[in-house]
Parts: structure tokens; sequence; C-alpha cells
């Protein structure tokens, strides 16, 4: 089973993962701790595990252990070791008598249900090897609406301008539902100004799209549907997309004659490979890919060193 989901967390085939922990600090210098099992609970459980007891060498494969040593170390783990279950939770399980991982794997899933709720009886029946918890992505409602909004460094006070960040937002927004599957119906562009501004502007327009969509020139075309409203000389803080109404992309549309050769020639997918190939600014469409980069985006010089996922912004050390 693959699945996009947290590192330690996933899945994967044992045979694979041999020796991880060896080769990421060899590669790397990181150390690396892996737990697999059949459901996320235990999947934690197991890096945990993976974690403090050196004879797993950094690799628990939790079905592979002896079942008597997974009861043992489920016994002596209080419940709060579980996934999900925060001081406040535990006090109210220990109330009931749940004081170990052992006493929740073991409670009836009815009567934790009632005492607690689901998300505390699927964490329950995870630890038994059922797995409960579901995946985002598969998840039949998947997001309900997507927001793209910042904030200016700088206002923004022409309409060229508001159109340059609409086109970046509506490109930015085109690719995040290609990347979850989906399409959207509605469109909603607002702008406004600070609420200490002495003229204060607050523009916003709901664009209903000819079918649902994913295309960034469709998108941005709806997006440029606010400029009108927008005041040439104001000073606007902030702008935004809001995409509502969204469906799953497998869905077969409509046939529509008048729809352009572009929204089926997969701009937006060509635009995600390359941007998560060779990065976020490389590539725009019109306007959202003018270089030098505008003055209003947001400044990022104090932005913390994202070392877990840019290799050039892994710390160095010099001895």
């Amino acid at each position: 089973m693959r699945e996009r989901y947290d590192l330690q967390t996933r899945r994967p085939n044992a045979r694979r993962w041999s020796t991880p922990g060896s080769r990421c600090r060899r590669l790397i210098g990181v150390p690396v701790c892996v737990g697999i099992a059949e459901t996320r609970t235990l999947a934690k459980l197991a890096n945990r595990s993976a974690k403090k007891i050196a004879a797993f060498d950094g690799v628990c494969v939790w079905p592979a252990t002896r079942p008597e040593w997974r009861q043992h170390l489920m016994s002596r783990l209080p419940v709060s070791e579980v996934w999900g279950i925060a001081s406040r939770l535990e006090r109210r399980l220990v109330a009931i008598g749940i004081s170990s991982i052992a006493d929740l794997a073991a409670a009836d899933p009815v009567r934790i249900r009632k005492a607690f709720n689901v998300v505390v009886m699927r964490t329950a029946l995870e630890l038994r090897g059922v797995p409960s918890i579901v995946a985002e992505e598969d998840r039949t409602g998947r997001k309900e609406q997507l927001i793209v909004s910042r904030s200016f460094s700088e206002k923004v006070t022409t309409r060229d301008g508001m159109r340059q960040a609409l086109s970046i937002y509506a490109q930015q927004a085109a690719t995040r539902l290609v990347r979850h599957r989906q399409v959207a119906k509605l469109l909603t562009a607002f702008a406004g100004t600070s609420h200490y501004s002495e003229q204060r502007s607050f523009p916003s327009v709901l664009v209903k799209l000819p079918a649902p969509t994913a295309d960034p020139v469709e998108l941005t075309r709806a997006a440029h549907r606010l400029l009108p409203l927008i005041e040439d000389g104001g000073r606007y803080a902030r702008a935004g997309l809001m995409l509502t109404d969204l469906r799953p992309a497998e869905v077969s549309q409509p046939l529509d004659l008048f729809r352009f050769a572009h929204e089926e020639s997969g701009i937006a997918e060509l635009i995600d490979k390359v941007q998560r190939k060779e990065g976020r600014d490389l590539l725009g469409l019109g306007y959202g890919g003018m270089r030098p980069g505008p003055s209003w985006q947001m400044k990022r010089e104090m932005l913390t060193p994202r070392a877990t996922t840019h290799w050039d912004e892994l710390a160095t050390v010099r001895a």
C-alpha cells in the first residue's frame, strides 16, 4: 500500500528498509529509525520501539516480533504513549481503568465510542491491527474549499500590480487542485486595504466557472473579474482567492463545445512537475511568470532554514 504520509509512519515493503538507519546516517548524517506495522497507530508505536530499544538496530517490524513480546511492551507503556492520546484524554481513560496501551487495545470499542468519541474508538481498533484511520486522499469528501491568500510586504496601489498578484494566486490554486486531484466550480476573488487605512476598500467577486476545472488559464481569467472593482491609488494590503464547490477530478465532466483547447492541455500538471523539480519560482503563466518577482511578495529573510525538506538549507558543521 502506498500513501503520501509522514515518513516515520508509512508502511513500506520491509525488504526495502533492511538497513535504512545506516544508509541515511552514511549519506546525510541524520539518524533515522523506522517502524513498520499494519496500521498508523501501531507504526508509531513500532517507531518508538526502534528508537528506544537498541536490539532493533533502528528498525522495528511490528508483525515480525513475537506476540508475547508485543503484549509485554504494550502492558508496560502508559496509554499516553499512543499517537493522539494527550494528557487530558489520558486522565479520562485512567479514570475508567485504562492506564496502559494494552488496556486500550483490549477495551470494548462500543464502550470507548460511547465514553469518548469515534476517533478514540478508531485508535483502539488500530492497536488491534485493524486499519481504521483513512488516508486523507482516500476520503470521499476530500477538501471542501481551498484558499490562497497572502498579506503584501508592500502596498499594491495599481490594477496592474493586483493583476499580477491574482495571476500568481490563480496559478498556485491550480497547482494545489492538481495535487489533490480536484476541480472547482466556484471562485471568489477578494482584496482589502488595512482596516486602519483612511480610504478603506474590501472588494470581492464570486464567479461561477463554466465547468469544474483546475486549469490555471480559466482560474486566472475568473480571478481578473475582480480588477474593475480595484481603485487605482488604493493601498491594498492583502488579496486572495477562495475556491469552493470542489469535486474529484476523476468524475467525468459534461461536454462543453465552447471550452478552449488549453483547458485539456495539462498546463497545470506541467507547471506542477517543473516547480517540483526545479523550484517554485522558475516557471509561471502570463503575469504570474514575470521576472523579477514583484516587490509586494512576502519577505522571507528571517525564514527558519528548512533543513528537513531542502537540501541546500541543510546545516553545515565544520570541525
